[in-house]
């Protein structure tokens, strides 16, 4: 039996962020980001940098909303995207810790629509050109990208994706599917390769969202609630924004050129009032979903940062979080998107690694692990020179972009973490 989300539960209320002095300077990093706010480029932004779990820096540029400019927040509320990843892949990574699967178990095992992959072939001219897998899905890969699933939309011209849209899979569209009704629709579709030979951006963390349904017998807001937001005091995030916390949820927005990330401009997409997250859904996203505060997140980074125990309340064992932070993709695979490339760079359970450097990369970015949300939401950790990083805006799309690296190069240069 599934179990539902009680939000009349007593709930604790988190901490205000306590910023601990040090003789450093962060205002080249405030500096930029005003600039990025002035320029109309960002609507807004907030930067925090850490050294272990102590705050160094917290600050916040720009406003909740450009028609009536009240500026941003502290407690203001983030459309999280794929932040909410790394969240999904710390609860499945709970459950396995107890032994409730092995990560080489195929994920047919607790999930049958995914019995009897096809794949599609090397060379396929339609959908139809497919083979059977050569091994099963297993939930190694689903929690590293690297099972041979989609998203349907970010390489719309592939035959795979094309699938996808056939299918009616439209995530950012239509929340009336459940977790249980999505892996019934992917199950039905090729795999674009053959599981764990490649890795490919996808559905895959929604899939290890309901493997916490099934395995744990909740259903997964209740799961999340009770066994990672509850004990951590993240009293905000949810998959959605009641009424009375409405004032605190950002406007989004998009740009009005796609196609220049640098190009001022800036339109509004989600209103915070009456947009896509101020209502309940069926569809709880493990890849996307969440929404959150810069306090509640970091709570949660901060317990990754200290081996997975924060203020007394453990989430994981360390043991748990350095094999997260091992590479699961074979020999020369990389992280890579159609549209940019992420040098050097490979994936574990739920984080990406930076294996190699780039020129000019200073040392401390060797093996940071990290992710970010779609709207802008950035977090990394370096556990080199012990620097966190954390600056979220909500601009769509907002991954990968300029003000991100600008800001991670600053905060190296200021900590000297290179």
């Amino acid at each position: 039996m599934i179990t539902g989300f009680n939000a009349n539960e007593e709930f604790p209320i988190s901490q205000p962020i306590e910023v601990v002095a040090s003789d450093l300077d962060f205002s080249p990093i405030h500096d930029r980001l005003q600039w990025y706010v002035d320029e109309g480029i960002l609507s807004c932004a907030n930067s925090v940098v850490m050294r272990g779990t102590d705050v160094l820096d917290f600050s916040c540029f720009g406003y909740m909303d450009l028609d009536s400019r009240a500026p941003l927040g502290k407690d203001a509320i983030y459309r999280m995207y794929s932040n909410t990843k790394i969240v999904t892949s710390v609860a499945a990574m709970q459950l396995q810790e107890q032994g409730k699967f092995k990560l080489d178990d195929p994920v047919s095992e607790y999930i049958p629509a995914f019995a009897d992959m096809q794949v599609l072939k090397a060379d396929a001219e339609s959908v139809d050109d497919v083979e059977p897998a050569s091994e099963p899905m297993r939930i190694r890969h689903i929690l590293s990208h690297s099972a041979g699933l989609s998203y349907g939309f970010i390489e719309p011209d592939s035959l795979v994706d094309r699938a996808y849209a056939a299918a009616g899979i439209d995530i950012l569209n239509d929340f009336s599917l459940t977790l249980e009704g999505l892996c019934d629709k992917l199950g039905g579709l090729p795999l674009a390769y053959q599981p764990g030979t490649r890795w490919r951006y996808s559905f895959a963390t929604d899939v290890v969202a309901r493997l916490v349904e099934v395995v744990s017998g909740a259903r997964f807001d209740a799961y999340l609630k009770s066994h990672i937001f509850e004990p951590l005091g993240m009293t905000d995030t949810d998959f959605w924004v009641p009424p009375e916390k409405r004032d605190r949820f950002i406007t989004m927005y998009a740009p009005t050129d796609l196609l220049d990330p640098m190009k001022p401009g800036l339109i509004k997409v989600d209103d915070p009032h009456d947009g896509t997250y101020t209502r309940e859904r069926n569809l709880l996203s493990g890849g996307g979903g969440l929404v959150s505060t810069v306090q509640d997140y970091l709570a949660f980074i901060r317990m990754i940062v200290a081996g997975g125990t924060w203020q007394g309340e453990k989430v994981l064992e360390p043991e748990t979080l350095a094999l997260m932070r091992t590479n699961q993709l074979p020999e020369g695979v990389g992280v890579s998107f159609p549209m940019w490339d992420m040098p050097g760079t490979v994936f574990g359970l739920g984080f990406a690694l930076k294996e190699r450097l780039g020129e000019a990369e200073p040392e401390g970015m060797r093996n940071e692990y990290h992710w970010g949300g779609m709207a802008g939401t950035h977090s990394w950790m370096a556990p080199g020179p012990g620097i966190t990083g954390l600056c979220m805006t909500q601009r769509m799309p907002g991954f990968w972009h300029p003000f991100s690296h600008e800001f991670r190069s600053l905060v190296y240069s200021i900590t000297d973490g290179g």
